[in-house]
């Protein structure tokens, strides 16, 4: 049915909360809140970036992925009145260039291979960033593409972001299926017209705008009955 099944990065395949037991580490008893907030402000400037200049060639305001998640750590470290060092922001940026996948990542991507279906990222993440994010959990053999925005200059949710998939494989909207575990990464994709996999683990609602995705589950390997 689908010619191509294309994974969001990060929340999707890659623990972005992994982070939260090095954040505890570091402030003690502020783990979890520190790396939400974290999440949270990341998501934020790729929106303000991407609406502030929403030009077809590019945001005039763009700036890597990279360089936007270490804005935000700051931000939030400022924020919660934390005095973040050198070492301490060097720490937390290695971890993340090598978040851990999660525990079906690995075995999804390989079922989908060996059904000769194409598989892909298609990522916020600049190219260095999920290059190494990849390698470290070992996916690299079972993802004919790695996608990232930079090409456009533009993040998710702008159509321009989704449109790189059609420019980078020969298929039609219909021909895709989309998988994210973040509802409006979900939600935007569906709008530009991909069929959509929600990978919903904490069995949160969907937004009350847009149209309900295609399928649901409540882990990445639901993905396969679809396939």
């Amino acid at each position: 049915m689908y010619k191509l099944v294309a994974f969001d990065a990060y929340g999707t395949l890659f623990d972005v909360y992994s982070m939260g037991q090095l954040a505890e580490e570091l402030f003690p008893g502020h783990g979890p809140q520190f790396a939400l907030m974290w999440r949270d402000r990341q998501i934020e400037y790729t929106r303000l970036v991407t609406m502030s200049d929403p030009n077809p060639n590019g945001s005039k305001h763009y700036l890597p992925f990279w360089e936007l998640t270490i804005r935000s750590l700051r931000y939030v470290a400022k924020r919660m009145g934390f005095d973040l060092t050198a070492e301490n922001e060097k720490r937390l940026m290695d971890q993340y260039a090598k978040l851990t996948g999660f525990a079906d990542s690995l075995s999804v991507l390989r079922s989908i291979k060996e059904k000769s279906i194409t598989t892909a990222i298609l990522s916020n993440g600049s190219r260095e960033m999920l290059a190494t994010v990849v390698q470290s959990n070992g996916l690299g053999p079972y993802l004919d593409q790695v996608v990232t925005v930079e090409e456009a200059r533009l993040f998710k949710t702008a159509p321009q972001a989704y449109d790189l998939l059609l420019k980078t494989f020969p298929v039609q909207k219909e021909e895709v299926l989309f998988v994210s575990s973040n509802a409006w990464d979900a939600l935007a994709a569906k709008w530009y017209g991909f069929h959509v996999f929600w990978v919903n683990r904490l069995g949160h609602p969907f937004e009350e705008i847009g149209e309900q995705p295609d399928y649901e589950g409540s882990q990445l390997s639901d993905v396969l009955a679809i396939i």
